[in-house]
């Protein structure tokens, strides 16, 4: 059987919700035992998030292949339960690097480079790219950004030619857009989604599943108008109402028969109904937890969620592993200073410390780590968030009170977090990263390993500096536990205090590998750790 593909394109307005509907319908159609996959293409010109700070654009979610990729990337995955790769994130300025790389190479021998043919030509080549070998039934792809932006029209025109190109029965789009509710006159509105739907007509596509995203339920006969105006059949008019959780999107499009709808323009006969019955128990331990806990994201980037959003969701998948609500309170690390960090934290009953990159707010992070170690509140210090509580013990206990982070001062006296020499000797922002997955050997009888229950594992890496080993005799003569190594390098991978109810950092990025079915063991372990905590508190009052 040839691979299907299918487009998912979005109009009105960003931030719809282009790639929870892509992953949502990715989850039916392989809960009917197809192989499904999911790609992104995005209409900005950076060759890939990056470079971008997460207010800008979200978190930089990172793939096992060590693709920096769109957050949407992480939904794919947690949606999906299968990884994604480089192949899976293209934008604008990819394309355009390979095509005028062709170009001074002498490949287009002399002819004017031009967007058609020879950029469609490039984006079409890797909107084809995953589905090569037959190796999935279906590639969905979405694509960034909303019809009529300048950007996108690349892409629309590459969506309008691979529908010229394929056989009707090979190829499909569902455009998503809003239909907004206007208080004032007490009705939903069609005429955005109308708008929306000529214009993706008039740049030749036509979509044949129209999704729409509205807060208030569709009547049937606006979706007929709607069905009328934008020429498709009423049943493909297909209801986006807002629900409590993302996880919940799936059920309501399965409701409405949109995997049905899909495989009969696919020509698809498969009559296996999607067993959902794993995904359905984990909405319901979301929804009724029997416990409560509360935990402190601390971060730089607190003000917009988009920027921790894996945290935020392996929060859930942790929560639902224990039964529990996980409440989460966001603190800006910049606020904090020795003074106010018993105010700030005060009732949490776990401390995690987030990732990033800089000086700005890195203070705040090592109070709320010393906070953490001295009242014994259980803690995960995730990448820079592990630095950080490095440099609290390397200066409070192991008396190296000059201890810092060469990506903070450059010059320090005592590069207690420094670039390695191997690492500094590569070119480029790019280059001197570790960037994807790379083993971690854990040590026996460590608190490690007690979390993940083996000695050897792959987590997802994004970062430049490491624990500089020449201070290691000093910070483990102080008690700190090294207690996983990389095995090729001998690079710190996880830290932990003995003695400690749960103190762990860890140079990798658990939180990117988590999804509702397999939760992060670390974050499980650490929302365990919570509540138990929380027990002990609430027995010392009695």
């Amino acid at each position: 059987m040839a691979t299907k593909y299918i487009f998912v394109t979005g109009g009105v307005t960003s931030s719809l919700g282009k790639g929870t509907i892509a992953a949502s319908l990715a989850k039916l159609l392989q809960a009917r035992g197809l192989k499904v996959t999911i790609q992104k293409f995005d209409p900005y010109i950076n060759i890939d998030p990056g470079t971008l700070n997460p207010y800008e654009h979200g978190e930089c979610y990172v793939t096992e292949d060590g693709a920096e990729a769109d957050l949407d990337l992480g939904h794919y995955e947690r949606f999906l339960g299968v990884y994604t790769s480089k192949a899976s994130n293209v934008t604008t300025g990819k394309v355009y690097q390979t095509v005028i790389n062709k170009e001074r190479a002498g490949d287009y021998r002399g002819k004017t480079v031009q967007v058609i043919p020879h950029i469609t030509d490039e984006i079409k080549r890797r909107m084809l790219l995953l589905g090569k070998g037959n190796k999935y039934d279906i590639v969905i792809t979405e694509i960034g950004g909303t019809v009529g932006d300048i950007e996108s029209l690349p892409f629309i025109e590459a969506v309008r030619q691979m529908q010229w190109r394929l056989p009707d029965e090979d190829c499909a789009v569902i455009h998503l857009t809003l239909v907004p509710y206007l208080a004032a006159a007490k009705e939903l509105k069609t005429k955005p989604t109308q708008h929306s739907v000529r214009q993706l007509q008039q740049e030749g596509v036509n979509p044949d599943v129209i999704v729409c995203r509205t807060e208030k339920p569709l009547p049937l006969d606006l979706r007929k108008k709607v069905a009328l105006f934008c020429n498709v059949r009423p049943y493909a008019v297909i209801e986006a109402i807002d629900q409590k959780s993302i996880y919940e999107v799936p059920l309501n499009l399965q409701r409405q028969n949109l995997d049905g709808i899909v495989l009969d323009l696919l020509k698809l006969e498969n009559t296996v109904e999607p067993d959902l019955d794993a995904w359905k128990c984990f909405i319901d331990r979301i929804h009724n937890p029997a416990k409560q806990v509360d935990v402190a994201l601390v971060g730089k980037y607190v003000e917009l969620q988009d920027a921790y959003k894996s945290i935020l969701e392996a929060f859930i998948h942790a929560g639902a592993a224990n039964n529990t609500r996980v409440r989460v309170h966001t603190i800006q690390s910049e606020r904090i200073h020795k003074d106010n960090v018993k105010e700030l934290l005060a009732g949490m009953k776990g401390i995690l410390v987030a990732p990033g990159f800089g000086s700005r707010g890195a203070d705040g992070k090592i109070f709320a780590s010393q906070y953490a170690r001295e009242q014994k509140i259980p803690f995960l210090g995730i990448c820079l968030g592990m630095q950080m509580a490095i440099l609290d013990f390397a200066r409070n206990v192991a008396g190296i009170p000059g201890a810092d982070s060469a990506e903070i001062v450059p010059q320090t006296e005592y590069p207690v977090i420094d670039q390695m020499e191997q690492e500094k000797q590569k070119a480029g922002m790019e280059d001197a990263m570790r960037l994807g997955a790379y083993a971690s050997k854990i040590l026996r009888g460590s608190l490690a390993y007690k979390v993940y229950g083996k000695q050897v594992v792959h987590e997802r890496h994004r970062h430049r500096y490491e624990l500089n080993n020449a201070y290691l005799p000093a910070l483990e003569k102080a008690g700190l536990k090294v207690s996983g190594k990389n095995p090729k390098t001998g690079f710190a991978e996880i830290i932990e205090l003995p003695g400690h109810p749960f103190f762990i950092g860890v140079q990798f990025h658990p939180e990117m590998k988590s999804t509702p079915e397999k939760p992060a063991p670390l974050f499980t372990s650490f929302i365990a750790a919570a509540l138990a905590y929380q027990e002990q508190q609430v027995e010392r009052k009695l």
